[in-house]
């Protein structure tokens, strides 16, 4: 079922997605060399606790943790554990909470200490094609439309797009429809309206687009071993554009 959420609805996912976007403003000077992932992710837990939320992934599913933290060649998905960040390396860190029965959805990509050039491309490039998925994001418009802005300015690019993992629809639950590919046809897929709340957040590879799942389960790995870059940002669709609603308190 797709849910056109009210205003005081959308206001609720709102506050859920805020303290998910102050948790990784406050985790991001923490994100150096040196760091070890599972202090990040009690850092996290902490954080969201004092804010009177819960943290949405821990039990998801049986995922063990508050945060995915996944490093270059994991795409998505990856538990924290004692691996120790390096210098050079990409972190994915996607995190979600929630209160009073509505969740919020939000990941970001950051640099450990000095990054090469292509790595730092493959961050700009992915956080460049969430901003133009989510331009897409509007009354009569597709979901299609989404996913080929996505597709098109990654490939653009030289990259390549994961296909077995898509956005979502969010809300009550923290998984809803519809699914939001971040490939696929203009004009095609589900039509947008006012309400709709999505969480739209492209996986790019630097290499091929082929991924398989690790050992542990759950972290989703390249193929080729080469990094993976991940963002994501819940927003509604609104009638005055598409409102981003997982943004920190200041903004």
């Amino acid at each position: 079922m797709i849910h056109n959420r009210s205003e005081r609805e959308i206001d609720k996912i709102a506050e859920s997605c805020q303290i998910v976007a102050d948790t990784l403003i406050m985790l991001e000077p923490y994100v150096v060399e040196g760091a070890c992932v599972s202090d990040l992710d009690r850092m996290a837990e902490d954080f969201i606790i004092t804010r009177g939320a819960r943290p949405a992934f821990k039990g998801y599913m049986g995922f063990p943790a508050t945060l995915c933290v996944s490093i270059d060649d994991a795409v998505v998905h990856g538990i924290p554990g004692k691996d120790i960040l390096k210098s050079g390396q990409i972190v994915g860190i996607d995190c979600g909470a929630e209160l009073d029965g509505y969740y919020g959805d939000h990941a970001k990509s950051f640099a450990v200490g000095t990054i090469d050039s292509s790595k730092q491309k493959l961050i700009d490039v992915t956080r460049e094609s969430l901003e133009k998925g989510i331009a897409q994001a509007i009354p009569g418009n597709y979901v299609g439309d989404i996913g080929n802005a996505v597709q098109t300015h990654a490939e653009a690019n030289g990259f390549s797009v994961v296909r077995e993992l898509v956005g979502h629809g969010i809300g009550t639950a923290l998984h809803e429809e519809p699914q939001i590919p971040n490939y696929g046809k203009a004009k095609h897929g589900h039509l947008l309206s006012a309400g709709m709340c999505i969480a739209i957040e492209p996986m790019i590879n630097f290499g091929t687009k082929d991924v398989f799942t690790g050992p542990d389960g759950w972290t989703i790995l390249t193929k080729d071993g080469k990094p993976s870059a991940h963002f994501e940002h819940t927003i509604a669709i609104t009638d005055n554009g598409p409102r981003i609603l997982s943004v920190g308190t200041n903004g």
